[in-house]
Protein backbone atom coordinates (compact mmCIF):
# COMPACT_ATOMS: atom_id res chain seq x y z
CA UNK A 1 0.00 0.00 0.00
CA UNK A 2 2.61 2.58 0.83
CA UNK A 3 3.79 1.95 -2.98
CA UNK A 4 1.04 3.16 -4.49
CA UNK A 5 0.57 5.82 -2.01
CA UNK A 6 4.17 7.37 -2.77
CA UNK A 7 3.38 6.83 -6.44
CA UNK A 8 0.20 8.84 -6.54
CA UNK A 9 1.77 11.71 -4.42
CA UNK A 10 2.13 13.37 -7.75
CA UNK A 11 -0.68 13.67 -10.05
CA UNK A 12 2.01 12.73 -13.05
CA UNK A 13 3.82 10.09 -11.73
CA UNK A 14 1.56 7.43 -13.82
CA UNK A 15 0.94 9.17 -17.06
CA UNK A 16 4.89 9.96 -17.16
CA UNK A 17 5.96 6.61 -16.50
CA UNK A 18 3.60 5.28 -19.00
CA UNK A 19 4.42 7.93 -21.38
CA UNK A 20 8.18 6.59 -21.17
CA UNK A 21 7.12 2.78 -21.23
CA UNK A 22 5.14 3.95 -24.79
CA UNK A 23 7.94 5.74 -26.11
CA UNK A 24 11.04 4.16 -24.75
CA UNK A 25 12.24 6.93 -23.31
CA UNK A 26 11.58 10.84 -24.02
CA UNK A 27 13.07 14.54 -24.29
CA UNK A 28 11.66 16.98 -21.39
CA UNK A 29 9.49 19.09 -24.06
CA UNK A 30 8.39 16.09 -25.75
CA UNK A 31 6.91 15.34 -22.32
CA UNK A 32 5.84 18.70 -21.26
CA UNK A 33 3.81 18.56 -24.94
CA UNK A 34 2.01 14.60 -25.14
CA UNK A 35 0.66 15.18 -21.68
CA UNK A 36 -0.37 18.47 -21.47
CA UNK A 37 1.82 19.81 -18.15
CA UNK A 38 3.54 22.69 -17.48
CA UNK A 39 7.54 22.66 -17.16
CA UNK A 40 7.39 23.00 -13.13
CA UNK A 41 5.01 20.03 -12.50
CA UNK A 42 7.26 18.21 -14.76
CA UNK A 43 10.41 19.23 -13.49
CA UNK A 44 8.86 18.34 -9.85
CA UNK A 45 7.83 14.93 -10.99
CA UNK A 46 10.79 13.66 -12.62
CA UNK A 47 12.78 14.17 -9.97
CA UNK A 48 10.76 12.73 -7.07
CA UNK A 49 10.72 9.64 -9.96
CA UNK A 50 14.19 10.06 -10.49
CA UNK A 51 14.24 9.93 -6.30
CA UNK A 52 12.61 6.63 -6.06
CA UNK A 53 14.80 5.01 -8.44
CA UNK A 54 11.79 4.60 -11.44
CA UNK A 55 13.53 7.14 -13.89
CA UNK A 56 16.96 7.90 -14.94
CA UNK A 57 18.90 10.47 -17.37
CA UNK A 58 19.64 9.02 -20.44
CA UNK A 59 23.99 8.05 -20.19
CA UNK A 60 24.12 8.59 -23.76
CA UNK A 61 22.34 11.90 -24.03
CA UNK A 62 23.42 14.54 -26.22
CA UNK A 63 21.90 13.78 -29.84
CA UNK A 64 18.55 15.30 -30.43
CA UNK A 65 16.94 12.19 -31.07
CA UNK A 66 18.06 10.08 -27.92
CA UNK A 67 15.58 10.40 -25.66
CA UNK A 68 16.72 12.55 -22.28
CA UNK A 69 14.97 10.57 -19.67
CA UNK A 70 14.81 6.66 -19.58
CA UNK A 71 12.99 4.27 -16.86
CA UNK A 72 15.27 2.27 -14.88
CA UNK A 73 14.93 -1.54 -14.97
CA UNK A 74 12.52 -0.98 -11.79
CA UNK A 75 10.84 1.71 -13.48
CA UNK A 76 10.38 -0.69 -16.33
CA UNK A 77 8.29 -3.39 -14.88
CA UNK A 78 6.13 -0.55 -13.08
CA UNK A 79 5.36 1.13 -15.94
CA UNK A 80 4.37 -1.57 -18.03
CA UNK A 81 1.36 -1.81 -15.59
CA UNK A 82 0.29 1.65 -15.70
CA UNK A 83 -0.16 2.19 -19.57
CA UNK A 84 -3.56 0.15 -18.99
CA UNK A 85 -4.21 1.86 -16.33
CA UNK A 86 -3.79 5.16 -17.85
CA UNK A 87 -5.58 4.27 -20.63
CA UNK A 88 -8.46 3.02 -18.90
CA UNK A 89 -8.35 6.01 -16.89
CA UNK A 90 -8.54 8.19 -20.33
CA UNK A 91 -11.39 5.93 -21.94
CA UNK A 92 -13.98 6.44 -18.94
CA UNK A 93 -13.30 10.19 -18.38
CA UNK A 94 -11.69 9.52 -14.85
CA UNK A 95 -8.21 10.88 -15.29
CA UNK A 96 -9.08 14.00 -13.34
CA UNK A 97 -10.66 12.02 -9.76
CA UNK A 98 -8.31 9.09 -10.86
CA UNK A 99 -4.76 10.76 -10.83
CA UNK A 100 -5.67 12.73 -7.44
CA UNK A 101 -3.48 11.53 -4.50
CA UNK A 102 -5.66 9.09 -2.65
CA UNK A 103 -8.28 8.21 -5.28
CA UNK A 104 -6.48 5.22 -6.34
CA UNK A 105 -5.22 4.16 -3.18
CA UNK A 106 -8.67 4.21 -1.70
CA UNK A 107 -10.34 2.16 -4.77
CA UNK A 108 -7.08 -0.23 -4.09
CA UNK A 109 -8.24 -0.55 -0.44
CA UNK A 110 -11.62 -1.55 -1.28
CA UNK A 111 -10.59 -3.92 -3.58
CA UNK A 112 -10.22 -6.26 -0.99
CA UNK A 113 -14.04 -5.58 0.00
CA UNK A 114 -16.35 -3.21 1.57
CA UNK A 115 -14.83 -1.29 4.24
CA UNK A 116 -16.52 1.48 6.82
CA UNK A 117 -14.52 5.23 6.80
CA UNK A 118 -13.23 3.65 10.13
CA UNK A 119 -11.88 0.62 8.61
CA UNK A 120 -10.74 2.93 5.21
CA UNK A 121 -8.53 5.00 7.45
CA UNK A 122 -7.31 2.19 9.44
CA UNK A 123 -5.81 0.92 5.96
CA UNK A 124 -4.49 4.44 4.72
CA UNK A 125 -2.42 5.37 7.55
CA UNK A 126 -1.48 8.53 6.41
CA UNK A 127 -4.97 9.72 5.38
CA UNK A 128 -5.85 12.91 6.72
CA UNK A 129 -10.28 12.33 8.09
CA UNK A 130 -10.71 15.13 5.90
CA UNK A 131 -8.53 13.65 2.41
CA UNK A 132 -10.53 10.92 2.51
CA UNK A 133 -13.83 12.57 2.87
CA UNK A 134 -13.01 14.32 0.13
CA UNK A 135 -12.07 11.47 -2.18
CA UNK A 136 -14.66 8.99 -1.28
CA UNK A 137 -17.02 11.91 -2.19
CA UNK A 138 -15.48 12.51 -5.66
CA UNK A 139 -14.96 8.66 -6.04
CA UNK A 140 -18.79 8.40 -5.42
CA UNK A 141 -19.51 11.28 -7.64
CA UNK A 142 -17.49 9.77 -10.48
CA UNK A 143 -19.45 6.07 -10.18
CA UNK A 144 -16.19 4.42 -9.15
CA UNK A 145 -17.68 3.90 -5.62
CA UNK A 146 -20.97 2.97 -4.13
CA UNK A 147 -21.98 4.82 -0.72
CA UNK A 148 -24.60 2.73 1.42
CA UNK A 149 -25.95 3.37 4.65
CA UNK A 150 -27.08 0.17 6.66
CA UNK A 151 -30.56 -0.19 8.64
CA UNK A 152 -28.61 -1.02 11.10
CA UNK A 153 -28.67 0.90 15.09
CA UNK A 154 -26.56 3.13 15.16
CA UNK A 155 -26.76 3.14 11.35
CA UNK A 156 -23.36 2.75 9.37
CA UNK A 157 -21.68 3.92 6.01
CA UNK A 158 -20.14 1.20 3.67
CA UNK A 159 -18.17 2.15 0.86
CA UNK A 160 -18.22 -0.38 -1.96
CA UNK A 161 -16.44 -0.18 -5.70
CA UNK A 162 -18.72 -0.53 -8.38
CA UNK A 163 -18.42 -2.53 -11.67
CA UNK A 164 -16.08 0.30 -13.04
CA UNK A 165 -14.08 0.50 -9.51
CA UNK A 166 -13.54 -2.83 -9.46
CA UNK A 167 -12.14 -3.04 -13.01
CA UNK A 168 -9.43 -0.12 -11.94
CA UNK A 169 -9.15 -2.12 -8.83
CA UNK A 170 -7.66 -5.05 -11.31
CA UNK A 171 -5.50 -2.85 -12.56
CA UNK A 172 -3.90 -1.40 -9.18
CA UNK A 173 -3.12 -4.93 -8.29
CA UNK A 174 -0.88 -5.07 -11.66
CA UNK A 175 0.96 -2.01 -10.59
CA UNK A 176 1.34 -3.11 -7.63
CA UNK A 177 2.60 -6.35 -8.05
CA UNK A 178 6.18 -5.51 -9.85
CA UNK A 179 6.50 -3.13 -6.50
CA UNK A 180 5.97 -6.06 -4.58
CA UNK A 181 8.84 -8.34 -6.16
Amino acid sequence: MSTLVALFHNRWSVPILAELHRQRGSRFVTLTRTLGLSRESLRRTLAALIDGGLVGRNPGYGHPLRPEYVLTRAGERLARACGPLVERLREDELEDVGLKKWSMPVVYALGEGPRRFSELRETLERISPRALALALKDLEAAGIVDRRVTDDYPPATVYRLTRTGRSLATLLRQVTAPAMR
